[in-house]
């Protein structure tokens, strides 16, 4: 049986970003969970705030309202967010509401860094 839990793994703060790593799901029953940490690593203003999506393994329209949210946040705090290691199921969410063209989509944390 597979964990279907949705969850924050891991929140790393350094000079350069705050990363934080999703795993599971991100859906209607764990984006309560999940979305006031999100908010609070906002409050922080990091200047480039990584969202490791590579643990997700399904997310609803209520994980990408998070995201928008969190996106919204971000900006309005002049930071940049950028989301990485989007498995191909998640990434279609994104391009087929294309918000592939708002969200700084990376493989990587070191692209992510770069970009």
């Amino acid at each position: 049986m597979r964990d279907t839990s949705g969850s924050i793994k891991e929140i790393r703060r350094t000079p350069q970003a705050t990363v934080i790593v999703l795993t599971g799901e991100i859906d209607l029953h764990h984006v309560p969970a999940v979305h006031p940490v999100l908010l609070e690593e906002c409050a922080r203003n990091p200047a480039t705030l990584i969202i490791d999506l590579g643990e997700v393994g399904y997310m609803d329209s209520s994980g990408v309202g998070v995201l928008v949210h969190v996106f919204q946040k971000v900006k309005a705090n002049k930071g940049r967010l950028r989301l990485i290691r989007m498995s191909p199921r998640v990434r279609g969410i994104f391009e087929i509401t294309r918000l592939d063209r708002y969200f700084v989509i990376c493989d990587s944390e070191e692209e992510a860094l770069a970009k």
